[in-house]
């Protein structure tokens, strides 16, 4: 007489995972907020091209801030001054486009022109190079022209332009939407999921087998975890072969990217996990998860830098994890970061899921 085969949990896990697939493969609101949002919004910035109003002007720390120069460009709107990196930070993110120039002002000993403005400029912002330019013309012609009692010229520029790789707009916001995709998969799809299987009693029905609890949890989180990599794959390669979005390292970098990609949607899981604990019925689930995902949309470098942001809101914008993701794939797309280059963004992440999984374990239900 055959034995009976013992119950295999992995069996079970793999099945619920292939099973919770396929519903979110018919689930239209999925599908929506995992590629059709984020493929419309990289279409529409793709076919505009590179834009933006802020220039990133990195300046020296010791430059005199009383000299009519320095106080024209902190004036002025369109212009963002660094001024806390040190001169080989900022070189470097010159030639990585993460700057747009760097301007050294310098007093003429007594002579005339009385400062000497050095400006380095970037191939890798060429477009953001020659507004930085036609407006420091203007500003020198103004100064020049109203600075009474010494002859004109007051200010002299000297222009000088370094190699860097083109910076595009599609380098930029194709990292945001892929985290705007894993957050919103993370978020709302744990949140309903779970919320509807203990409303329906299905959890209970699986109580009554011998199913494992750890096994409905990474069964529904291994389906989310494939949608949301393939998902990231799609709009990559779709990135990178229709808008030239840049991987430095090609196969490497993808790879990079969907590690990272993985330890998101892993911690924007955890969201999930509370909201669909404290939700009362599933009307309350979007009010309450769009409090979660619309501040990290807005205010985490989704669309605009977050330099660009009032400086009483940067800090906040850099309190929120999908800061630090969006981060860290634009680091490994462009720059050729690997993942030890960018600890520092995963080391948040993962304070973050800690504590997000501590509080879903205290509110996480059943039944």
């Amino acid at each position: 007489m055959n034995q009976p085969q013992p119950y295999s949990n992995v069996k079970a896990t793999l099945a619920m995972a292939k099973a919770s697939f396929r519903s979110i493969l018919r689930s239209p609101s999925s599908v929506v907020f995992t590629l059709a949002f984020p493929l419309i919004f990289i279409l529409v910035f793709g076919f505009i091209g590179g834009g933006g109003i802020t220039v990133d002007v990195g300046i020296a720390k010791d430059n005199n801030q009383q000299n009519p120069i320095y106080k024209a460009l902190k004036s002025t709107k369109v212009i963002h001054l660094v001024e806390t990196e040190s001169a080989d930070e900022m070189k470097k993110d010159l030639e990585k486009g993460r700057l747009d120039g760097i301007i050294s002002i310098q007093n003429n000993a007594g002579k005339l022109p009385a400062y000497i403005i050095n400006v380095q400029y970037t191939k890798a912002s060429l477009e953001k190079g020659n507004i930085l330019k036609s407006l420091l013309n203007n500003i020198f012609y103004q100064i020049n022209l109203h600075t009474p009692n010494a002859p004109p010229p007051v200010a002299e520029l000297r222009e000088v332009t370094v190699q860097g790789r083109e910076y595009k707009t599609i380098d930029f916001i194709l990292p945001g939407q892929l985290g705007f995709s894993l957050l919103s998969t993370g978020v709302f799809g744990t949140a309903f999921v779970f919320l509807s299987l203990r409303i329906t009693l299905v959890i209970k029905r699986f109580f009554a087998t011998p199913v494992q609890r750890f096994s409905i949890v990474l069964g529904e989180a291994l389906a989310r975890i494939t949608f949301a990599l393939i998902g990231a794959l799609i709009i990559i390669l779709i990135g990178h072969f229709a808008f030239g979005f840049t991987l430095i390292h090609g196969f490497i970098t993808v790879v990079n990217m969907l590690i990272l990609a993985t330890i998101g949607i892993i911690v924007f899981m955890g969201f999930g996990f509370v909201i669909s604990g404290i939700a009362k019925n599933e009307t309350s689930v979007p009010p309450i998860a769009n409090i979660v995902t619309l501040p990290q949309f807005l205010l985490s470098g989704t669309f605009f830098s977050i330099s660009a942001f009032p400086s009483w809101l940067q800090p906040i914008s850099k309190a929120l994890p999908l800061t630090y993701l969006n981060d860290a794939m634009r680091k490994v797309a462009f720059e050729g970061a690997g993942l030890l280059d960018v600890g520092h963004q995963l080391l948040i992440l993962a304070i973050w899921g800690i504590i997000v999984y501590a509080v879903a374990v205290k509110t996480f239900k059943w039944e």
